[in-house]
């Protein structure tokens, strides 16, 4: 029997992956724009909560050692999986409950969003530790490009279609929409995992003791020592923090300023992450159909993202200032692409620099790096959304605060190219810097 999976199996665990991200795009971005636009309620509060399922995810390695100790994979990501459907259950049932009693509604919604990351902890965590450990290493790269963009693929259809399912919008729509989803995730993942953890060969020795605590910080402190590894993590950092900064604020913009109905915002979620995928697929074509050029390098597909994403969300302070006249729905869709086209070389260039010096700190540098990505998507929400409350006390007027947050996320942007553009090439000579077509790793949310 072989112990490798090969692609049919990679593709079901990708349906697993768009059915953990169904659920996560629901609670981050529609409950975020009922609660500031139809509730009324102040920003910040989505903010807190996405914040809090971010938090939440520190219990990540915990759950990998879980999943380890007891040798498969499949129960943590079922379990995960229901736990995540009812916390986004439990999440739109308080968001409801917010229109009548806002204290209650959101001690309910905190609890929801704490199930939330728990459930993304477990399931995410087991899926990617069943990819490392059943998929050739050969294949590793390409097997999480599948899975990355099956679950862009997800978002985006989630979005288009619950958002024409919420209008017209009341909150038991909402409820029922958000139910439906979560069950049909739940079902799709029982159904792609049944019997597929048993055709791989089961593992000839149990895994490695884990490392004692000075070891680790003996590790990371070398790690941190390198210099590539330091300026590639505050990159990761920065330009992570741009990127999720927008993403509680996008909606609700569209709604205030704009004058967009809750379908219509809710599909704009969509429409960016089908701009995303453009990005990706266009960035990986062009590496692959230029090796050797400049511009098919990491550096320059991150650099040049980077850039084209400051410049989009310069158009959004057009849109801000000048209304509905904006084409902001192509505005939208070029944010995307180019928030694609800069994440996919910087996935590249992670995957490039965590091996770059062998010595067995690959799993620290990896693990560096996503730390930082965690750290910024979990402070991103709050950034944004702050900032945005802020800035409409500064200037009484929705469209004059949203465009300076949208100009404070453009400046973060160029600043991250900045530093990309900066950094040393890894000194490792074995890695290519061309960006190869599909060879792209995922990065946990």
């Amino acid at each position: 029997m072989n112990p490798f999976f090969g692609w049919p199996q990679v593709a079901r665990l990708g349906l697993v992956q768009a059915a953990l991200g169904a659920i996560v795009v629901l609670t981050t971005s529609t409950l975020n724009r009922v609660m500031v636009v139809e509730l009324a309620l102040p920003a910040l509060l989505p903010g807190l909560l996405v914040a809090l399922h971010h938090a939440v995810q520190i219990t990540r390695p915990r759950m990998g050692h879980g999943s380890d100790v007891g040798g498969r994979r499949t129960p943590w990501i079922i379990g995960g999986m229901l736990v995540l459907a009812l916390g986004g259950v439990l999440a739109a049932l308080a968001t409801a409950w917010m229109g009548t009693e806002p204290g209650p509604g959101a001690a309910l919604a905190a609890l929801g969003f704490v199930l939330i990351g728990l459930g993304v902890s477990a399931c995410g965590t087991a899926l990617l530790t069943l990819l490392a450990k059943r998929v050739a290493p050969a294949r590793r790269a390409g097997a999480a490009t599948v899975v990355w963009l099956m679950m862009i693929v997800g978002f985006a259809v989630t979005a288009g279609v619950t958002g024409r399912l919420l209008d017209p919008y009341s909150p038991a729509r909402l409820v029922q929409v958000t139910s439906g989803v979560a069950l049909l995730a739940v079902l799709i993942t029982v159904l792609a995992l049944w019997g597929l953890e048993g055709h791989a060969a089961p593992r000839t020795e149990p895994d490695a003791a884990q490392p004692d605590a000075q070891a680790f910080r003996n590790a990371l402190r070398e790690v941190w020592a390198d210099d590539d590894a330091r300026r590639f993590s505050v990159f990761v950092f920065l330009s992570m923090l741009a990127y999720a900064a927008q993403d509680l604020v996008l909606e609700p913009f569209a709604g205030q300023v704009l004058g967009y109905t809750p379908g219509q915002t809710t599909s704009l979620a969509g429409l960016q992450h089908g701009g995303v995928l453009v990005g990706m697929l266009a960035a990986a074509f062009a590496g692959s159909q230029w090796r050797g050029l400049r511009l098919g390098s990491l550096r320059g597909w991150t650099v040049g993202g980077c850039i084209a994403s400051a410049l989009a969300m310069a158009g959004l302070v057009m849109a801000a200032l000048v209304g509905p006249e904006w084409p902001f729905r192509l505005n939208v869709w070029l944010l995307g692409a180019a928030n694609g086209a800069f994440s996919i070389a910087a996935i590249g260039s992670m995957m490039h620099l965590a091996g770059a010096q062998g010595g067995g700190r690959e799993g620290v540098r990896m693990g560096l790096f996503g730390a930082a990505q965690g750290i910024a998507f979990g402070l991103g929400g709050l950034v944004g959304t702050g900032a945005s409350d802020l800035a409409r006390w500064v200037f009484g007027q929705p469209g004059s605060a949203y465009a300076s947050v949208f100009a404070l996320e453009a400046a973060m942007f160029v600043a991250a190219a900045g530093i990309a553009a900066g950094r040393r090439r890894a000194r490792a000579a074995p890695a290519p810097t061309a960006l190869p077509g599909a060879t792209t790793a995922q990065v946990p949310r």
